[in-house]
């Protein structure tokens, strides 16, 4: 425990994208069961959508209306 309380005030001191990464590596080391394949799946999936996006292909949607239309369907619940 002591060396907890020692160590999170160094951490803090990081840069925000040095603690957002070691934030990623502890959540992800928490998750034992990773699938490589759905792993490489969603990676080849992101690959995809950021190629239709850069072409022009995707079909782009306001923010603004999305979440417009999640709060509806949530308060609809």
């Amino acid at each position: 425990m002591a060396e907890r309380r020692e160590i999170l005030p160094e951490l803090l001191k990081l840069p925000a994208h040095e603690r957002a990464r070691l934030a990623t590596e502890l959540v992800q080391s928490l998750d034992e069961s990773e699938d490589p394949d759905a792993a490489a799946a969603w990676l080849e999936e992101l690959d995809r959508r950021a190629r239709e996006v850069v072409s022009g292909t995707a079909k782009l949607e306001d923010w603004t209306e999305v979440r417009r239309r999640i709060e509806l369907r949530l308060r609809a619940r």
